[in-house]
């Protein structure tokens, strides 16, 4: 594959899909998405999406995905094959009996957990050049947002951590690290200049880029899913994408405990 955060993003090669698959059966198939792949459906074809690969391997008209992905964020995607599980799933989020654990790796060092309950907005006309920016705030639009930082390793100026959102908002952990100022190693939004998003999105993965990010994308990554129902607890689990793992592994001592819990 050429470089996937070149100015086109490549299309998929369906035989890499079933590589991707943490479970599947009559009612869902779960994915490990890559973090350079966006969910739903681009201008171009089926093969630019992780909606229209699943389609195309399913061979189903309709699919229902439970929760999305950022393009860059990897980790677990849920598809349902049915209405009625895809409505059990989707009113499970939205009833807040899940529980959502992220793997992050963050500028800087703690080794302490850290509680964030700040309320977070889109930030407001005129306050930079990123539309789609969110940031902490008091704004009448704001929304509560609480998200727990459980570091794993922190060495060599990086943070491991295991983070947790009890809320879902929009950029939540993204915007809270930059807030704890141990912004998210790889954020072209959050990071250390948000033009680098803009030049990203205009041209590619350029030299300034690659002189102002140690990783080509957010080290972001939904790990883990307990959805908490009447008859028992559901979980799926996706193990860590390799281009953060290499990062982590060059960067930093993992001990065999973390290596066997981010790589079940």
């Amino acid at each position: 594959m050429n470089n996937p955060y070149g100015e086109e993003a490549p299309l998929v090669d369906p035989a890499d899909l079933p590589n991707w698959i943490v479970e599947e059966d009559d009612n869902l198939l779960i994915i490990n998405k890559p973090g350079w792949l966006v969910c739903h459906p681009s201008k171009n074809g089926p093969m630019s999406s992780l909606v229209g690969v699943v389609r195309e391997y399913t061979g189903a008209e309709k699919l229902h995905l439970v929760a999305r992905l950022d393009r860059e964020t990897s980790g677990l995607v849920i598809f349902a094959k049915r209405p009625s599980v895809a409505r059990k799933f989707q009113m499970a989020i939205q009833n807040r009996i899940v529980k959502k654990a992220y793997i992050a790796l963050v500028e800087g060092e703690f080794s302490e957990p850290i509680h964030v309950d700040l309320p977070i907005a889109r930030r407001r006309k005129g306050g930079g050049p990123v539309i789609v920016k969110s940031e902490v705030s008091y704004d009448r639009s704001s929304q509560d947002a609480v998200t727990d930082y459980i570091p794993l390793v922190s060495k060599n100026g990086y943070t491991l951590c295991r983070v947790e959102p009890e809320t879902g908002r929009k950029h939540q952990i993204r915007v809270h690290a930059e807030h704890l100022q141990h912004r998210v190693v790889g954020d072209k939004i959050y990071g250390p200049d948000e033009t680098l998003y803009i030049e990203f999105i205009e041209k590619g993965w350029t030299d300034r880029l690659a002189a102002a990010l140690p990783i080509q994308r957010q080290a972001l990554h939904c790990y883990r899913y307990d959805f908490e129902f009447h008859e028992g607890t559901v979980s799926f689990t996706a193990p860590l994408q390799a281009d953060i793992l290499d990062f982590c592994l060059s960067h930093m001592e993992l001990s065999l405990d973390v290596m066997n819990e981010l790589c079940p």
